[in-house]
């Protein structure tokens, strides 16, 4: 009976291969999932970045827009900080508005592009004192 106690000991004292195999792979696992989250939340972040990005340099370019006076129609386009932008001064699609009113509505279109290509276009409108006849 001794001898019988012994064995199973021996035998129980550490882990067997397969033992071993199975929690390097649980282990992989587990790293590889861990991997796959960090390199999603690193490419959510670059791309929230870029966004950042182009909002505020929208956002300065709308800045500078001239004067309600001065703003006519037609387009304008340049580069500000490796950005190229393009401002399209429109008449308001809904027609004229009333004739007693001396504003006149105007679509400001607003495109700003980063040199990888992503976008943002914002649509504003604004008034304009209606041309003395």
């Amino acid at each position: 009976m001794l001898r019988a106690t012994r064995y199973r000991q021996r035998w129980s004292a550490g882990f067997t291969l397969i033992e071993v195999l199975v929690a390097l792979a649980v282990v992989a696992a587990s790293l590889a999932a861990i991997g796959s989250l960090i390199a999603t939340s690193v490419r959510g972040a670059r791309a929230l970045e870029q966004h950042v990005a182009l909002v505020e340099r929208t956002r300065a370019i709308m800045a500078a827009l001239p004067r309600r006076d001065e703003l006519a129609i037609g387009q304008a386009a340049g580069e500000i900080a490796g950005y190229r932008w393009q401002v399209a001064v429109l008449p308001y699609p809904a027609g004229q508005a009333g004739a007693a009113s001396q504003w006149v509505p105007r679509t400001v279109v607003t495109t700003v592009r980063s040199h990888s290509g992503a976008a943002i276009q914002v649509y504003t409108v604004r008034l304009v004192r209606r041309p003395s006849e």
